[in-house]
């Protein structure tokens, strides 16, 4: 055999020896490489596929704490109590009826029980008769003529007019009972300012027949390029007082008076009237 492979061999065997080696330990048999399962954060709204929460069908949107969820039903309630009101429909309905016309069928019992006893009692827009529901307007009138005798009570007790909102929610088929009484003389509607519409009773007796020959003076009078002093002045000229101003007058505040600038106080001084008997005895003590 060739003495320099012999050499070669030996010097690795060396160097295999003079370098360490790390044994891994082997498994024991019972043992499983797989780690443990994590445990699940209590509250935590997710689960697992399978397990009994995510089988109990919890929809959380109908859950007993959800209050936008409760006062939703009860808005639908009221509105469609209103809408059947201004459509004429003045017989009242259970609460089994309303929740039926209002598709609203798969309301729970406690919600239901809430309706019962709290949210509709409590309603100013809806009023019980007999067990069931009605919707309660601002002013109970049933057509055009009972509408036409509100307004003349208002305006004979001096209350005005009726805004047209309460006049829109309180009489069935609103709209054109307004335009049919407008149309007829019987009422007023006047816009204010901020653009609301107020209903008046059209109160007849106050119209006087005026002649054609005073409407042709009065149309022919200008008195465009003439200010106030002169029309009293022509007024007064022709024998005729004119009408004063009588409103309220301004008030003058009282004025203050003005802080001393120098600052100076003044003292106020004692024993006047026994100003010639003092005597300073100041030099007679030293």
């Amino acid at each position: 055999m060739d003495q320099a492979l012999l050499r070669e061999r030996e010097a690795f065997l060396k160097r295999a020896k003079s370098q360490p080696v790390v044994e891994k330990k082997r498994p024991k048999a019972g043992s499983s490489k797989e780690p443990p399962p994590k445990k699940k954060k209590p509250g935590s709204g997710f689960s697992e596929p399978g397990s009994s929460r995510a089988s109990t069908g919890l929809n959380y949107k109908t859950h007993a704490g959800s209050s936008k969820y409760k006062f939703g039903i009860l808005a639908k309630v009221v509105q469609h109590m209103k809408v059947r009101h201004q459509q004429g429909d003045s017989y009242p309905l259970s609460i089994e009826e309303i929740l039926d016309e209002t598709n609203q069928m798969d309301v729970g019992p406690k919600h239901k029980m809430w309706l019962i006893n709290e949210a509709l009692p409590n309603n100013p827009k809806v009023s019980l008769e007999d067990g069931k529901y009605l919707f309660k307007p601002a002013f109970n009138v049933r057509n055009r003529k009972e509408m036409v005798r509100l307004l003349k009570r208002h305006d004979q007790r001096g209350l005005g007019g009726i805004m047209m909102e309460d006049v829109m929610e309180s009489l069935p088929h609103a709209k054109v009972g307004v335009e049919k009484l407008e149309k007829a003389g019987e009422i007023i509607v006047l816009t204010k300012p901020d653009k609301k519409k107020v209903v008046y009773y059209n109160d007849r007796t106050f119209k006087l027949k005026i002649e054609e020959e005073f409407k042709e003076l009065w149309n022919s009078t200008t008195v465009d390029s003439l200010d106030e002093e002169k029309i009293q002045e022509y007024l007064k000229k022709q024998g005729i007082n004119s009408m004063q101003d009588h409103g309220p007058k301004k008030f003058n505040a009282p004025q203050r008076k003005k802080p001393n600038r120098k600052g100076q106080r003044k003292f106020k001084t004692h024993n006047d009237h026994i100003s010639e008997v003092l005597k300073d005895y100041s030099e007679a003590k030293k």
